[in-house]
């Protein structure tokens, strides 16, 4: 069993003197930093978790894009969709999952393991999370990983959203590293498996610039044919971090309005 130890790393409330630096946001919410001693992946990993208040909250697992880490959306603009959800809020965990690795179990590590079989529990174990009430999604990469898992765990999560993911038609689409080979893009092609996203909803978003719209079109083509509960989401915009920080309430009022629903 992975072992986990528990810090306090950030509480807003006590951070004078370090305003250029930390993100502002309400002092009821809290930032804790878990190290997960990962068997899957056979490494030590933070995970960042953003706790709303008290009680047994739901869960919503955020999976980071390629280059990115566990605190890479951890400011404010994410802080302040938080805040504005108020009560409906869930926890938000923030996974570390390497540079480039796709959040999917390959010769690398058992990345998609990881997410499930130990950080999942170990957020549990240490917030207080409902762990009949998890969704899971993710940026680029992230919404790529969010797929697959969501497709290869169906009764674990109660909702799975892709904002701006990292999707291809074909292997020969694929970005450098991405998957081992063609026989790991089979394994885990999204596109191309979406009969099996029909018992919870899905969502998807992208810029209208973003390089990965023919890969996501095709998703939620095949979505739609499978009658899949699906929310698709042109807005203006590259594959960037600013048009994430804009996005944020809009994705978190999904994952709280199906989380409610769960």
């Amino acid at each position: 069993m992975a072992g986990v130890r528990l810090a306090l790393v950030i509480v807003l409330a006590l951070l004078v003197g370090c305003a250029e630096e930390a993100p502002s946001t309400d002092p009821g919410i809290v930032v804790e930093e878990l190290t997960v001693d990962s068997l899957a992946v056979r490494d030590e990993l933070p995970v960042k978790v953003v706790v709303p208040g008290d009680g047994p909250l739901p869960l919503l697992v955020f999976l980071h894009g390629r280059g990115n880490d566990e605190s890479s959306y951890v400011h404010d603009p994410l802080l302040d969709a938080v805040k504005a959800l108020g009560e409906r809020a869930p926890v938000i965990a923030f996974p570390d999952g390497g540079d480039d690795q796709y959040w999917h179990d390959r010769d690398s590590g058992e990345w998609g393991r990881y997410v499930v079989d130990e950080v999942i529990p170990a957020v549990e174990r240490a917030v207080g999370t409902d762990p009949g009430k998890v969704a899971i999604g993710g940026i680029s990469m992230g919404g790529f990983g969010a797929y697959d898992l969501a497709r290869l765990y169906p009764d674990r999560f109660c909702a799975v959203g892709g904002h701006s993911p990292a999707l291809w038609r074909t292997a020969g689409e694929t970005a450098p590293g991405a998957f081992d080979d063609a026989e790991d893009f089979a394994g885990h092609d999204v596109v191309a498996s979406a009969a099996d996203f029909t018992e919870i909803p899905v969502w998807l978003d992208a810029g209208d610039e973003d390089p990965f719209q023919p890969g996501d079109r095709a998703f939620v083509g095949a979505l739609e044919q499978a009658g899949a509960d699906v929310t698709a989401r042109t807005w203006p915009g590259g594959h960037d971090g600013e048009y994430w920080d804009r996005h944020w309430p809009d994705y978190l009022r999904f994952y709280a309005r199906a989380l409610e629903r769960c």
